[in-house]
């Protein structure tokens, strides 16, 4: 099960594209709805599943408006898998028209706002909690993807003309300009401190150098340098999880 934003689903997609080609006659059943979808190749037992929750922890309708809790998070759909594929920042960063709540509760207290890498390590605070509380390790491997980098501005790889609509070529450099995201180490520390064996898949610097794995120029939503083509990063990806497996 991928548990996250759009950039899980990018993931999910690219995987059920790579497993289909490889037993493209295979009997499949689809599901959806408004937070769940799955694939079950029927022949073999195997389904792959995406639970759609941006932040993780819960965004709920109150009567102030919509809350986002960093210290809540219901998870009990993700109890019992083989294997959890977690991911968010993607939409931590989100303002204006964008930002999807209203208010972000830490405790008893509401904001209109905080810093947004503090929310993001209490959110992640709160889903490593989660993990030590309610994974069993002999039932269920646990992976975290990385920060998934975007690639709107050009002065992050010393081309502040540029944007990824241009770029037709991967960064060829030896160091990526811009570093590494804070949010980067934010994960690092979090990661660190869990009990629980979580697998960190980390494809920040590896995705970093892709500033032409984006569908900007190929799709007809407008401009997008934040997802990324299929087939293409979300297959390495894949295919580095499947790696892990035989480690």
């Amino acid at each position: 099960m991928f548990v996250g934003d759009s950039l899980s689903l990018n993931q999910f997609e690219s995987l059920a594209c790579m497993i289909h080609s490889w037993v493209p006659n295979a009997k499949t059943a689809f599901y959806r709805d408004d937070v769940l979808r799955s694939l079950t190749f029927q022949e073999f037992g195997v389904t792959l599943m995406l639970y759609r929750t941006p932040f993780l922890v819960d965004l709920v309708s109150e009567k102030v408006g919509r809350v986002l809790k960093l210290d809540s998070i219901n998870g009990n759909v993700w109890k019992g898998m083989d294997m959890l594929i977690f991911n968010t920042w993607h939409w931590w960063t989100h303002t204006g028209r964008a930002q999807p709540w209203d208010y972000i509760q830490d405790g008893n207290k509401l904001y209109r706002d905080m810093n947004r890498v503090m929310a993001y390590y209490k959110g992640l605070t709160t889903w490593a909690r989660w993990v030590d509380l309610n994974v069993n390790p002999a039932k269920t491997k646990v992976y975290f993807v990385g920060i998934s980098p975007s690639h709107d501005f050009g002065s992050d790889w010393n081309e502040p003309k540029r944007s990824c609509s241009r770029e037709t070529q991967p960064f060829s450099g030896t160091r990526y300009p811009a570093g590494l995201p804070e949010a980067w180490a934010v994960l690092e520390k979090v990661i660190s401190r869990i009990q629980k064996p979580v697998y960190w898949l980390d494809i920040t610097m590896l995705s970093q150098y892709r500033i032409d794995g984006h569908p900007w120029i190929y799709g007809s939503h407008g401009k997008d340098c934040s997802h990324w083509c299929l087939p293409g990063l979300p297959d390495t990806w894949n295919q580095l999880v499947y790696a892990s497996l035989f480690q």
